[in-house]
């Protein structure tokens, strides 16, 4: 089981996302939303905001929580279920790259990268909650 959260901020002229550089395989050195495993007994807004402070020294308390991705083959390592989380953030806060982050980037939703695992479905879902 994974999380992976989608973290958004206004600027003055659109939306921006948040999106770590992947260090390690699978998908290494392409974009992706912050998020990861969820430990043993562990809540899974708890580590939404863990792995999201974890990747990018972003404090956050409270998350929604949107939807489950399961499709078979949407990780190469495994089956493997992600819940996805929506957040907000003011304009002026930014992302340090950390831990399995090796670059931490707000990008413009109207220009955003190929990114990794099945995340443009991921954040397709969560731009169409926030209209």
């Amino acid at each position: 089981m994974t999380v992976d959260i989608v973290v958004l901020k206004k600027n003055h002229l659109n939306i921006e996302l948040l999106l770590i550089k992947r260090k390690n395989e699978p998908f290494k050195d392409f974009w992706a939303l912050p998020g990861g495993f969820v430990n043993e007994n562990e809540d899974l807004e708890v580590a939404a905001i863990r792995e999201l402070f974890e990747e990018t020294r972003i404090k956050i308390t409270k998350l929604e929580q949107l939807k489950a991705f399961g499709k078979p083959l949407r990780d190469p390592r495994n089956h493997v279920v992600s819940i996805a989380f929506l957040g907000f953030v003011k304009n002026n806060i930014e992302a340090i790259a950390n831990d399995d982050a090796k670059d931490a980037k707000w990008f413009s939703t109207n220009k955003l990268p190929i990114v990794a695992f099945d995340h443009d479905e991921i954040i397709n879902f969560a731009l169409s909650k926030t209209k």
